[in-house]
């Protein structure tokens, strides 16, 4: 275990190597962790400085760096800064040739750079690991470390293999990284990755800056003519998400039609267009980004003035991160959710596909018993391969889950086996089961979404509660809610003037979501959504409005 550096050594690294002179506000806490030999699990908010966290220490230890991105541009992007610094850095992604992949992993095997990025797929191939293991290793960086978590908005399989690399690599000391994480998403870091005493140090997400708002739309047409509205209105770089390519196909030539320096991002375009497109974007050819959540995760643009969603997003966690890309330098930025109601059923629709059935699981155990009949073990490429029918997520996932189920097992070479050559239709029925709770927690979180876009409280205040970080104030002052307050947003004081004394009861039972209520001054109305002790609810004029639970009574 390491001490931290004394301050004027750090001071100087900072200044020597990176041309900085001061940490920021809870980097330099990061920092002693790592260098102390904690386990640490970073939420700072973008634009905080997440990667001199792990650059700086890593200067002072021993051994190599890995650093696990899931994105080869961003990749790129810190390896390049580092290699401007004067700091070696390798790259090992899917855009090398044979002869340089062969070149940078000599290179690796000699220790020849202090960092490695790798992309989560790498660290599944136990050739790369055995060639990174050929010397020490003293630091393994996980980045966007949400993507590890079944209960993060953004999981992604390929992280899954992670603990399995840890401990590989003879567990080195690990800092992952995130903009965001709930309890849940904390605790399932953790647990994914095998480590039982996890250092968390979350510096918050508040970012006054950002000026978040949203206008309800009434119709797709009207919600279209927004959305080019605020883009034509709006000064600077901005970026308009979209829920589906369709949409943001359409959105995309729209503000074309309309003369807009913009371009577009989604995961059916050509990899060679989409890497255009973002670096026309990046380099401020095109003034707009049009684009799905395929873009977006590390971008490292400062001068974003706005982000628009046209559609609602899945999570508070998504909008978060999604919105968050604007303003990274500090200056003022809008943040805009256009609502219409039906948009709700976009999501829906994805999350009714995510998930893996029984019929999954039997056709996965099937294969891995078949294929280690002979040799004991199967590879994931073996099993890709194999079960072509089967989307590679969601064998990934199916696999996560027979694991987890004590059916299938993985050896020191990430290969897999079955424990047993027969297996209950019970047992994989639990395990199927299992999983519905994501899926309910997954369906709230869409509720909560939904609550943030009708509420009439403060935005960041929603958004703070979600993410369970308490502050002293109840107003923002720069969100539509506070600096325009609409009527459900009147104060519980301003409220009770209204309410006759027999119904201002301390507290009264949620009522059922779709269950008919009345309130004082507005009448009867439908339960939309519950969050604490907010009730949202739709009235006869089609207007929503939200209340504490204490001004709600049945109908």
């Amino acid at each position: 275990m390491r001490s931290p550096p004394e301050d004027k050594a750090l001071r100087d690294a900072l200044h020597d190597t990176f041309g900085i002179n001061h940490l920021r506000p809870g980097q330099q806490e990061v920092i002693e962790s790592v260098l102390q030999g904690h386990d640490t699990l970073a939420i700072m908010p973008s634009g905080a400085g997440k990667s001199l966290c792990y650059q700086l220490p890593a200067l002072e230890m021993p051994g190599t760096t890995i650093v696990v991105s899931p994105l080869i541009s961003l990749m790129k992007d810190q390896a390049g800064k580092l290699e401007s610094a004067g700091v070696g850095a390798r790259e090992v992604n899917s855009t090398l040739s044979s002869r340089e992949e062969e070149s940078v992993m000599d290179g690796i095997k000699r220790a020849d750079r202090e960092f490695v990025f790798a992309t989560p797929e790498r660290m599944s191939d136990p050739d790369f690991l055995a060639a990174v293991g050929q010397n020490e290793v003293s630091l393994f960086v996980i980045d966007e470390a949400h993507c590890i978590s079944q209960w993060g908005h953004d999981f992604r399989p390929t992280y899954l293999q992670l603990g399995a690399a840890i401990q590989a690599l003879g567990h080195p000391t690990v800092l992952a990284l995130t903009a965001t994480a709930t309890d849940s998403v904390i605790e399932d870091i953790g647990r994914q990755l095998g480590l039982g005493d996890l250092n968390v140090i979350n510096t918050g997400i508040y970012r006054p800056n950002l000026h978040y708002r949203v206008i309800v739309t009434t119709g797709e047409s009207e919600k279209l003519e927004e959305t080019v509205r605020l883009v034509r209105k709006s000064h600077g770089s901005g970026i308009v998400y979209a829920a589906t390519v369709k949409a943001a196909e359409q959105v995309y030539l729209l503000l074309r039609q309309a003369g807009e320096s913009v371009t577009c991002y989604h995961g059916q375009l050509p990899a060679k267009t989409r890497t255009q497109n973002q670096d026309s974007f990046m380099t401020g050819a095109s003034r707009v980004m049009v684009a799905t959540n395929a873009f977006g995760m590390g971008i490292d643009k400062h001068d974003i003035r706005f982000v628009i969603h046209c559609q609602i997003p899945a999570s508070l966690e998504a909008y978060y991160q999604e919105s968050g890309r604007a303003g990274r330098d500090g200056e003022a930025a809008e943040c805009t959710l256009l609502y219409y109601a039906k948009d709700k059923q976009v999501q829906q629709f994805f999350l009714a596909r995510r998930y893996p059935g029984i019929d999954d699981l039997n056709t996965v155990y099937a294969a891995v018993q078949t294929l280690t009949a002979e040799h004991k073990r199967t590879s994931f490429a073996h099993l890709r391969d194999t079960l072509e029918q089967v989307p590679e997520n969601r064998l990934q996932v199916t696999l996560k889950l027979l694991k987890d189920g004590g059916l299938v097992e993985q050896d020191d070479n990430l290969d897999y086996s079955v424990t047993r050559q027969r297996v209950k239709a019970k047992e994989l029925n639990q395990l199927v089961e299992n999983y519905r709770e994501k899926s309910a927690r997954d369906h709230e979180a869409l509720e909560r979404m939904v609550f943030y876009a009708q509420t009439g409280f403060c935005r960041w205040k929603v958004m703070l509660d979600y993410f369970g970080e308490e502050v002293e104030w109840t107003h923002c002052g720069v969100c539509d809610n506070c600096r325009q307050p609409p009527e459900q947003a009147l104060s519980p004081a301003h409220v009770r003037e209204h309410i006759p004394p027999e119904t201002q009861k301390s507290k009264s039972p949620l009522p059922e979501v779709g269950s008919t209520v009345k309130v004082p001054k507005y009448g009867e109305g439908r339960v939309m959504s519950l969050a604490d002790d907010k009730v949202t609810i739709t009235f006869p004029d089609s207007q929503t409005r939200t209340f504490l639970r204490e001004y709600v009574t049945p109908a």
